[in-house]
């Protein structure tokens, strides 16, 4: 998982590489992109780095 986040004026801009459907734990959805659970950025506001748990989905 190739994942890009920085900062463009007030907004949190993240890039993540999209990956080949596959089924979520639960099985109701399938899984497009994915950090995989929380993941530390190197981005930082107020001097402290920014995590990230990020799930993207669709229905089948």
């Amino acid at each position: 998982m190739a994942m890009t986040v920085e900062i463009k004026g007030n907004k949190l801009c993240i890039e993540i590489d999209l990956e080949k459907p596959t089924p979520s734990a639960s099985g109701k959805t399938l899984v497009v992109a994915s950090t995989r659970g929380n993941a530390v950025s190197e981005v930082m506001v107020d001097g402290k780095p920014v995590t990230i748990g990020l799930n993207a989905y669709i229905k089948p």
